[in-house]
């Protein structure tokens, strides 16, 4: 046997220990190198994210990123604007490559020069939002909670109609992107067809989220903040009004001694004396007055209201059952002075210098047999119409007030009031049909007695409203005309809505709409006076006449009322108007509480 004495050479320290069959130094070698590599490439993963790459292609810097400077993700109060990568990347790692990996076609896009030209962008700008719309909906807007969370948006810090629109996401399981489309780049989604609109904005129940109890106690504390407000408001205007009463009183008085002087002894009375020839028997000191804040509405129809390409509350109308007032009752006088001055949609043909709101108090009292209203507000200063000759649509009334009681069975009526009635193709309003088209429709226009325009109606006396205007349609449908027997058949089973007015000289008219507007010289007494620039306008009617066309009013029930205020010796649509108001007989918490006396 042949021996060596040489010793065996040793293994590198590197080799010498293993672990998981593998020697250490190997898996340290491969450690460092993971992390360098991770390291860099997470670094370059970054810089993808940052708006300085974003902005470097022409594509992003010419048309997109023009269209996000001056936002309110670009610059704003808190000072922290959001860039792109924030709305568009997800935070989480998973999620964050899959994107990455998503955005490779973009790269091809980029080679292929899909959208190198701004008419290539517009041809394809809303497939391309489409899809973000898609990703933000699927997540539940979870870029958008990234930063905004309904946990931590206060109802203290938000506008009435936000509050509210917030609640009902969280209570029927809707996202951000349902409602918050075009806010960094223009808004398009009124290209996109209504059928994906509504199933890509439906709430989806896996959404629905339970309130935060801080969100409830801080709703609690700004409606007791506007509530007070709202009461210190009152009151000042309350006090307004009674040195506007005492200078009335004044000057009936005044007159009626003039009177006295010259008919040496005889008593005349003035005019003006407050209601006393319609209302003798009533206090109205007596009556508290309701503070009613008509604004002008422009074109905005029902069945704009109800489309929700035109109006961003359509869906809560529509489909949650929300009034008017639940979204507009604060914002009312924004709303008049925002279209007052002219806009696209609603008010093409601004009248300059016409105001946006009237503010008016309304009392109503009863004596177990008649309704008695009283309406007042100040006399406004004249703005002439721009096209109309003379600048007076109507010269001979420089004030009409109308009073709409809601009937049985009107679609929404309850929720809307008066604007049921309300339709783009009545005179003035975007689809107008106008004299001719109205003279060619023979029988139609006959029935409606139709002179050269179409009166306001009710929807459930056509066979078909056209609410989106599809491919083009005139929205409304004043011509689809249902049968004779049907339309007798609403009026007598109270679907209709009972209609009063009031002219500046006092006289009146009673009557209903349903078809059309309609005068059946009903039971009605008026009077309208201007004094110390103050109109008032008195009128009354039988609680219950029993005559087609005036709604019944009874103890116990709860009507909702609109009104109208044609100033300025307006006509048509430009007249300012109340949201849904709701009007009982010896109930306080109605808005108009009918006094019984």
């Amino acid at each position: 046997m042949t021996q060596t004495n040489q010793a065996e050479k040793k293994r590198p320290l590197w080799r010498r220990y293993v672990l998981w069959g593998m020697p250490i130094g190997g898996i340290l070698v491969a450690f460092t190198a993971g992390i360098i590599f991770w390291g860099g490439f997470n670094t370059a993963m970054e810089a993808t994210n940052t708006k300085q790459f974003c902005v470097s292609c022409h594509e992003m810097r010419d048309f997109v990123y023009e269209e996000y400077k001056g936002t309110i993700h670009d610059v704003n109060r808190s000072g922290v604007g959001a860039v792109c990568s924030d709305c568009h990347v997800p935070k989480d790692w998973t999620h964050k490559i899959i994107r990455k990996i998503q955005a490779s076609k973009e790269v091809w896009g980029k080679i292929t020069g899909t959208i190198s030209t701004p008419e290539k962008f517009e041809a394809k700008r809303i497939h391309l939002a489409m899809n973000e719309w898609e990703r933000m909906k699927r997540t539940d807007s979870r870029e958008c909670r990234n930063c905004h969370d309904f946990e931590s948006m206060m109802p203290e810090f938000q506008k009435p109609r936000a509050r509210q629109q917030h609640l009902n996401a969280m209570t029927v399981g809707q996202t951000c992107i349902d409602c918050h489309k075009g806010i960094a780049h223009s808004n398009i989604r009124d290209r996109a067809e209504d059928e994906y609109l509504e199933k890509l904005e439906s709430p989806d129940p896996r959404f629905i989220r339970e309130i935060p109890a801080e969100y409830m106690e801080s709703l609690a504390r700004i409606e007791a903040k506007e509530a007070a407000e709202a009461e210190a408001a009152q009151a000042a205007k309350q006090a307004e009004q009674e040195v506007v009463q005492a200078r009335i009183a004044a000057a009936v008085e005044a007159a009626r001694a003039e009177e006295r002087a010259l008919a040496s002894g005889e008593t005349a009375e003035a005019a003006g004396s407050g209601g006393s020839n319609v209302a003798p028997g009533i206090d109205w000191d007596a009556v508290t007055a309701a503070n009613m804040t008509l604004f002008y509405p422009g074109q905005a129809s029902f069945e704009w209201v109800q489309n929700g390409k035109q109006h961003g509350g359509a869906r809560p109308l529509t489909k949650g059952g929300d009034q008017c007032s639940t979204c507009h009752g604060k914002e009312v006088e924004a709303i008049g002075s925002k279209i007052v001055a002219g806009t696209e949609n609603t008010e093409p043909t601004p009248v300059p210098g016409k105001r946006g709101v009237i503010n008016a108090t309304v009392q109503a009292a009863h004596d177990g047999e008649n309704l008695y209203v009283r309406m007042q507000w100040p006399d406004g200063s004249h703005a002439p119409v721009p096209f109309v000759d003379g600048g007076k649509m109507d010269p001979d009334n420089q004030i009409k007030v109308a009073m709409m009681i809601t009937g049985t069975g009107i679609e929404m009526g309850e929720q809307v009031g008066c604007w049921a009635t309300c339709h783009a193709d009545n005179t003035y309003m975007p689809f107008d049909p106008g004299a001719e088209a109205i003279a060619a429709s023979g029988d139609v226009a006959a029935r409606l007695e139709a002179n050269g325009s179409v009166t306001k109606y009710l929807s459930e006396t056509r066979s078909s409203i056209e609410i989106k205007g599809r491919r083009g349609k005139p929205q409304g449908g004043w011509d689809q005309l249902k049968a004779a027997e049907e339309i007798e058949q609403y009026l007598a089973d109270g679907t209709f809505m009972d209609l009063m007015r009031v002219y500046s000289d006092g006289s009146g008219s009673n009557g209903y709409l349903l078809e059309r507007r309609v005068e059946n010289g009903g039971e009605f007494a008026s009077e309208a006076t201007l004094s110390a620039g103050m109109w008032t306008v008195v009128f009354s009617r039988p609680l219950n006449s029993g005559a087609q066309g005036d709604v019944p009013l009874e103890p116990g029930k709860t009507y909702t009322v609109g009104f109208a205020i044609h100033d300025d010796y307006a006509a048509a649509r430009f007249h300012h108007v109340t949201l849904n108001t709701t009007m009982a007989l010896d109930n306080g918490e109605a808005q108009i509480n009918v006094v019984g006396q």
